[in-house]
Formats: structure tokens, sequence, C-alpha cells
């Protein structure tokens, strides 16, 4: 299943991808709760059609085909039967399938025939012709143009035809005038227009309100995170100072006994003191990087732009990622490609926890390749691309590999990623991360088109 989070920092007025994705989603579930409603609404009324085509084919038919065909039987075999085939599909299709397109276009289709039906059952009266505007109006509530096209077209052809071939009964009479079946496809005409604008004018309206309550959940949802974020960087500030002394004091001893002990000529020094010396320098490091970590996340830092090339920086991030067996960084990048403006330090700080992510995420004994690219477009600015074939992202934690303090590894803080999302947003650019689990995962830095020009 393919997965995908965004974060993003966005003009206002422009909403993310992760909102876009969002909007379409409740927009599309509003729909279709909207349709389902028509569905039910028009299937109940082609049963109340069906059984008003039957009264009127006993009470109406004998008397609007008096001298003509008023014979009772042919329309009351004619409400039944025909009847019975306009609604029986429609009805069925709702109650198996609600809200589907082909549901929708059949409903349409049998609505219209009803009333060609009921106009022929009346002997072409007039007032039953006001039944075609009701019919497409009704279809106006599914605010979808295209079910009124076919409709019209049904209604056209059906006037046309019996207009042609047995005029009495469309028009009520033998010889009618040959524009008449102009007249009334003008008039249909006339209301599909206003019908039309309804249609778009409601769908958009539907999308504009969608939009709304995405943009009030971000809002809501974002002076929420400001807070957790505050109060964890308060936090991270304060384990941040006091771990930093002791830890500190620790190493300095650490290097004066290990510098004692490499002294010492009487003997060599047992292999299990090298072997907790090498343990106790290598912890030293990992407790310094989470200090420093959880220094730069409480007091950020904004970003000192210069020119600076991407390729050499890529180069650069690799050699100091920890290599992994099997696992083989590619550096992608065009020698060519123009040369951004960006924080050197933060922006390799970034490509080396995305970069080491991806190595690590890499099962032992395992084989991949971690690969960057990069391209550059006039409009959209940079984007630089971190791609891997392992395992993926799991669906249930990749909306949160962004949050601070989140982590799937035993011995990880959960503030890489944070980091690294806040130093891109400072550089007002978003990170987009698109998995497919089992195949790996992409992560897609997008940076906005400044540089002060020339080639990497």
């Amino acid at each position: 299943m393919r997965q995908r989070q965004i974060i993003t920092k966005a003009p206002i007025e422009l909403p993310s991808r992760s909102s876009a994705l969002r909007i379409t989603k409740l927009f599309d579930e509003r729909y279709l709760g909207m349709v389902v409603k028509v569905d039910n609404l028009l299937a109940r009324l082609m049963i109340a059609q069906w059984i008003a085509g039957i009264a009127i084919a006993f009470l109406i038919s004998p008397l609007a085909w008096a001298g003509k065909e008023a014979v009772l039987h042919s329309h009351v075999f004619a409400a039944i039967f025909v009847g019975g085939a306009i609604t029986s599909l429609p009805v069925f299709l709702v109650y198996r399938a609600p809200g589907s397109q082909l549901t929708r276009y059949v409903l349409a289709i049998a609505q219209v025939l009803w009333s060609a039906l009921l106009i022929h059952l009346s002997g072409g009266r007039i007032e039953t012709h006001f039944h075609v505007f009701v019919s497409l109006s009704l279809l106006a509530f599914y605010r979808d143009i295209k079910i009124l096209i076919p409709a019209t077209l049904v209604v056209a052809l059906d006037h046309f035809a019996r207009g042609l071939y047995w005029p009495e009964s469309v028009y009520g009479v033998l010889n009618p005038e040959w524009w008449r079946f102009l007249e009334h496809a003008g008039w249909v005409m006339f209301l599909d227009g206003f019908l039309l604008y309804q249609c778009v004018y409601s769908y958009r309206e539907l999308h504009s309100h969608c939009e709304q309550q995405v943009a009030l959940e971000d809002a809501i949802d974002s002076a929420g995170k400001m807070e957790k974020l505050a109060a964890i960087g308060t936090l991270a500030a304060s384990v941040g100072h006091e771990l930093r002394n002791p830890l500190g004091a620790i190493r300095n001893a650490h290097t004066y006994i290990e510098r004692k002990l490499n002294g010492e000529e009487l003997a060599p020094l047992d292999p299990k003191l090298v072997q907790f010396f090498a343990i106790i320098t290598r912890e030293l490091d990992v407790s310094s990087k989470i200090i420093n970590d959880l220094l730069e996340f409480s007091r950020p830092r904004e970003p000192d732009l210069a020119p600076c090339p991407l390729k050499p920086l890529v180069e650069e991030s690799m050699s100091l990622v920890p290599p992994r067996d099997g696992v083989t960084l590619v550096n992608d990048v065009p020698e060519s490609l123009p040369i951004p403006d960006v924080d050197r330090d933060q922006f390799r700080q970034v490509l080396i926890n995305i970069i080491q992510n991806a190595s690590e995420a890499y099962k032992p004994e395992s084989t991949g390749e971690v690969r960057v690219a990069a391209k550059t477009t006039e409009r959209q600015g940079w984007q630089i691309i971190i791609s891997d074939n392992g395992g993926g992202i799991a669906p249930d934690i990749i909306d949160k590999i962004f949050e601070p303090l989140f982590s799937t590894k035993v011995k990880g803080t959960g503030l890489g990623l944070a980091l690294t999302s806040s130093m891109i947003e400072r550089h007002e650019g978003s990170i987009d991360v698109d998995s497919t689990e089992g195949q790996g995962c992409m992560f897609t830095i997008q940076l906005p088109p400044r540089s002060t020009g020339g080639a990497s």
C-alpha cells in the first residue's frame, strides 16, 4: 500500500500537498454521500412514478386519447410493463451499487424516459411536458454536468422520433408544425443553461467548504503543535545544559585514564580494557550528538545562506555517513546543476540525517543502494531526491516520522528528522516522503528558486 506524508511551509493562500490530499479525500467523501442520497431519492421517485403512471393509464389516458386510441388495456399494459422496465434497472442498481457512476447515468436516462412515457399516457398534453423540466432539475442535484448531457440527448431523440412517426403521442395532434421539435428543444436547452451553471457553482461551493474545513483543522493542529514544540524545546534546552557539563567531565577523565594506561610499560593493556575504552569512546560520541541535537532543537539558528554546489556537498555528506555492509551510496547529482543558496552546515546535516536513516533502514545482511539525485527548474527551484529500495515505511508510522522524540530505533532520540524538517522549513523549502512498504521510500526536498547563479 502506497503511503505519503508531507511536511511543508507554504503561503497561507496555497494549501500544502498534504492538505490538498485531505481536501480531495474529504470532498470525495462528501460528494459520495450526497450522490447516494440523490440516488435513493430518484429510486423512490421511480416507484412513485410507476404507480402514478398506472393510475394515469386508468383515469386519464381514455379521455386524452378519445377518438384516436382510447383503448384502456393498451395504455394500462404500457404503464405496467414499459414503466416496470424503466423502473426496475435503476432501482436495482441503487440497491446494489449506490453512488456509482453507472447508477447515476442509468437513473438519469430512466428519469427522462419516464417523462416520455407520462407524456404519451396523457396524449401529449402540454402540462405533462413540464415533467421534462422537473426531471432535468432533479438530475442537477448531482452537481455533475456530465449527467445532464445524456438526459438531454434522450429527450431530444424522443421528441424527434415520436414527432416524426407518432406525433399525437408527443404533441397531441396528427399534423404538428415542423418547427414544434425545435421549439421544445429550445426550451430544454434554455433550462439546461441555468442548470449547468448551477451544477458548476454548487460543485465549486462544496469544494470550497472542504477547503475551509481542512484549513480550520490545520490551524487547530498547528496551534497544538506549537504548544507541544515549545514544551519540548524548553525540556530539550534544560536537559542539554544539565548533561553537557557532567558529560564533559566524563570525557576528560576517560581521556586522562586512557593516556595513563597507554603509557604503562610494565605490561601490555588487557584486551578487555581496550574493548571497554572503545565502547566508552563510542557511547560518549553518541551522547554528545544527542545533546547537540537537543540544544539545536531548543534554539534553532536561522540559515546563513551562501552559494553552495550540491554535488560536492552530497559527496561530503555521504563520506560522513557510517558505512553499512551491502549498502551502496550513489551520488547522481549532475555536475552542471546551478548552484543554490543554502546554509552549508545545516544542509549537510539534512543530507546526513536522511542518507543515514535510509542506510540504516536495510536489514542486516541485505543489500541495496541509497541514491541522491537533483534537478532544477526556473519556476520551481531545486529538487533533491534521496531514494532507497529497502523495506519502506510502515503505513501506521509514516505520519509520525517528523514528530519530535518519535523513533523506531532502539537508540534513536527521534530528533533527527524533526531537525531535518525544521532546517528545511527555515530554508523556505518543503520535504515530501513517498513510501511503498516492502519496496523502499523516497524523500523529496524542494527548495525555492533562489541562487546567485553559476553551476556545481
